[in-house]
């Protein structure tokens, strides 16, 4: 009597394309200048110093994904730009604390390994990894089919920082009449896909045909690290803030103190073409400030004698601007006016 054969392949998981993969990563990965000391991509643990010349490291950890923005990315077969997402989500939490991001995992789940589609997201996430100044020391990569559609996944990061204790930025260095800085996000960063994706639906429109919206949705997500750890290491900064889901005032109130309000004038905001699209297209001023960055990706508060010093620490496209300023109050965030959308 023939039995049938059962073996993981047929079951739609073939461990040799997952381990062609595995050797891809670890020959990307290890591609930069310098000795690597601990060889961690294809082990089971990653091993990573801690760097030198920190009094009382303090360990801080964030973890995030891409949301729906992947989905964007499946309609235009282009994936080179979320894994910068990926690594910017997790790293522009991390300097929210002070803290420097040191390493970095991901975790990519699949129907079915593409490699092609799986390169180009690890060398997104290893670009963004550089410009963070981390290491990508490991991750996984789950075939699952059954649980995803055809051609459908998920990924996630994971990032570690260290900090000073003396470093780490806490509510009570935040004082009143402290200026509020914006610094210009790149465009939609990772939030509100959901919303965007709906709209698009609902107005019938060819993304693949859309100039506009082809050159604006997978723009990625601006990576602060640099500027902001130069400014944390001149004592430049009293709080700030990454604008994510939740918007403007969602995430200044996280930082704010007892008995102060981040006094915002939403006139001052200078926001991109993107958001003004969406505003146009049906999007509320308050949903479009409850969902969406509005141009505003990340914040500083500093003492108002520092601004020109800080200003000098950004290019031209991400030079911070006033947009308001910490009063006595009650309310945490108080929005003064409207955003131009003209």
């Amino acid at each position: 009597m023939n039995k049938k054969k059962f073996t993981y392949k047929k079951s739609g998981v073939n461990i040799d394309v997952a381990d062609n993969f595995i050797n891809f990563i670890s020959n990307v990965s290890s591609k930069k200048k310098g000795k690597k000391k601990f060889s961690n991509i294809g082990g089971f643990g990653s091993v990573t110093d801690i760097p030198l010349g920190i009094n009382q490291p303090k360990i801080v950890a964030c973890t995030d994904g891409v949301g729906t923005k992947i989905e964007i990315a499946n309609t235009l077969n282009k994936y080179d730009t979320i894994g910068i997402d990926l690594v910017a989500m997790s790293v522009n939490d991390l300097i929210v604390q002070g803290a420097k991001p040191i390493l970095f995992l991901d975790y990519i789940s699949i129907n079915k390994i593409e490699l092609k589609k799986l390169k180009s997201i690890i060398k997104g996430i290893i670009k963004g990894c550089k410009l963070s100044s981390c290491e990508l020391v490991g991750g996984e990569t789950a075939e699952m089919p059954g649980t995803y559609e055809k051609g459908k996944f998920d990924i996630a990061g994971f990032a570690v920082g260290i900090v000073d204790k003396d470093k780490i930025l806490i509510k009570n260095k935040i004082k009143e009449n402290n200026l509020i800085l914006a610094i210009p996000s790149s465009g939609l960063h990772s939030n509100g896909f959901s919303l965007i994706r709906y709209l698009i639906q609902q107005k019938k429109i060819n993304i693949k045909k859309n100039n506009f919206l082809k050159s604006e949705l997978l723009k990625p997500t601006k990576i602060y690290v640099d500027e902001v750890l130069k400014l944390i290491q001149k004592n430049l900064i009293k709080g700030c803030a990454n604008i994510t889901g939740g918007g403007l005032a969602d995430n200044i109130k996280r930082i704010i103190p007892d008995k102060f309000v981040a006094d915002i004038d939403l006139n001052k905001i200078k926001t991109l073409s993107i958001f003004k699209w969406l505003k146009k297209n049906g999007i509320s001023e308050k949903e479009m400030l409850k969902t969406f960055n509005c141009g505003v990706g990340f914040c500083l508060i500093i003492n108002p004698e520092d601004f020109k010093k800080v200003t000098r620490y950004f290019s031209k496209n991400y030079k911070p601007y006033v947009i308001g300023k910490i009063s006595k109050g009650n309310n945490k965030v108080k929005l003064n006016g409207s955003i131009n959308w003209s």
